[in-house]
């Protein structure tokens, strides 16, 4: 019976709700990371420790979860270009201590890792399965799919239980980054100006849906390393999802487009969920809904 789970960067913006699925669950919630995360308690977590994840901080104060849910480590295609070095000691550094503590602590332990679809890159066909072959185009990418690998070395040789989900685009009420937040408080100001051509394709899924997700990924983790999608397996246009913003903000600004690419970023990312349907999951807040509600959230003061 699982009883202790640890989620690594709870302080995040998926680490929170990770949290919040796996307290619903009944489960007691260990959280740690870099940050400040004053309101804890409110995302079910028992017990937070402010620190970085290494394998002494690990030791100290882990204890022996059964499950681990490692959420730390980079988070922005952007940043990772900026600040390359930085970005792969918080992601692929950061996995390996998890792994080692893994590996010497909690080898009964079920790791779930949230990589992400941009270990991908460029595709030529959709949907994207799990198996089509990697290329990423950013740091960010590169970093996620050299993590992965150590994940399946460390299921492989050690006969560790690990599950891998590819995130694509996640949003939801509390996001203060990417697309979304940026464009609402563009859309605020009366700024129709944005990136790229709005014709590039997003797979969006809700965060709430993402964390029953990886809860459930970690009944399916095995020294096998199932690698899964985390998708909604719906694209839709940048310029659609805006548009929508808008009319949800009450606004009258019509978004337009400098056709100007950002660096890293592909063309159309759609998930082929397959994979999911068959463990029994599927999405429960579509796009529209999902939309709608992060404009709510920003309009009502953003608590």
């Amino acid at each position: 019976m699982v009883n202790h789970v640890l989620i690594t960067g709870a302080a995040g913006f998926i680490g929170r709700h990770v949290s919040a699925e796996f307290a619903r669950r009944g489960m007691r919630v260990t959280g740690m990371g870099r940050g400040e995360l004053g309101d804890w308690h409110l995302y079910g977590i028992d017990t937070w420790y402010p620190c970085e994840v290494t394998v002494d901080s690990l030791f100290q104060y882990a204890d022996t979860p059964d499950v681990i849910v490692h959420c730390a480590g980079g988070a922005s295609v952007g940043v990772s270009v900026q600040e390359p070095y930085q970005d792969f000691i918080q992601t692929v550094q950061t996995m390996a201590q998890v792994l080692e503590f893994m590996r010497l602590r909690a080898p009964h332990a079920k790791l779930v890792y949230p990589s992400s679809a941009a270990v991908y890159g460029q595709v030529k066909q959709l949907p994207i399965s799990e198996d089509t072959p990697l290329q990423p185009i950013s740091p960010y990418g590169t970093y996620k799919q050299i993590a992965e690998n150590l994940c399946q070395l460390y299921a492989h040789q050690y006969q560790l239980s690990i599950a891998i989900v590819r995130l694509f685009s996640i949003y939801g009420e509390g996001l203060r980054k990417q697309l979304l937040w940026d464009a609402c408080n563009k859309l605020a100001n009366g700024n129709p100006e944005f990136f790229g051509t709005g014709g590039e394709v997003r797979d969006w899924l809700h965060v709430k849906d993402a964390a029953k997700l990886l809860a459930l990924a970690a009944d399916h983790a095995s020294p096998i390393a199932p690698i899964l999608n985390g998708g909604s397996g719906q694209g839709v246009c940048i310029r659609d999802v805006l548009q929508h913003l808008s009319e949800q903000l009450g606004s009258n600004v019509v978004p337009q487009f400098s056709s100007c690419e950002k660096v890293g970023d592909p063309n159309a990312f759609i998930a082929d969920m397959t994979i999911a349907k068959q463990w029994g999951w599927s999405p429960e807040i579509d796009w529209h809904s999902g939309v709608a509600g992060y404009a709510q959230w920003f309009s009502g003061g953003r608590t």
